[in-house]
């Protein structure tokens, strides 16, 4: 499956899940969809990833994060923001705040990849990837 845009299947496919009210989410491994997964793990939106498969084949998995009796979607919303048709880039002044601070920016920045409010703190600007709220 030759994909051009990997992280905007990867958005695609969680908020899919979501939808569904599916346990976990599945789709091909790659070290920047780990690195998304663990900003997403840290920030409270999803419950945990892990990768699973031979060298060739691997998968990442993420197991989704739901909320009360009623199993809403901890994710109201995912929005990929830098695209391959289209970049956008932020100086460390000009980080994005998601929704007030409800929200988190994810951008991918020299020091890796990491939320707007620790960008703003370590005072590095990137490439915004997407936001969640």
């Amino acid at each position: 499956m030759n994909l051009s845009d990997p992280i905007g299947d990867m958005l695609t496919r969680i908020r899919n899940a979501g939808k569904a009210k599916l346990p976990v989410s599945t789709m091909p491994y790659s070290e920047l969809k780990a690195g998304l997964a663990e900003v997403l793990r840290r920030a409270g939106y999803i419950d945990s990833w892990r990768k699973e498969g031979e060298v060739a084949h691997k998968e990442l998995i993420l197991v989704l994060k739901y909320k009360g009796r009623t199993r809403e979607f901890v994710i109201e919303g995912l929005k990929r923001v830098s695209k391959p048709s289209r970049r956008v880039y932020v100086t460390s002044r000009d980080v994005p705040s998601v929704l007030g601070g409800f929200g988190i920016a994810v951008l991918s920045t020299s020091s890796g990849l990491m939320t707007g409010r620790e960008a703003r703190k370590k005072n590095v600007g990137g490439e915004v990837l997407c936001y969640v709220w």
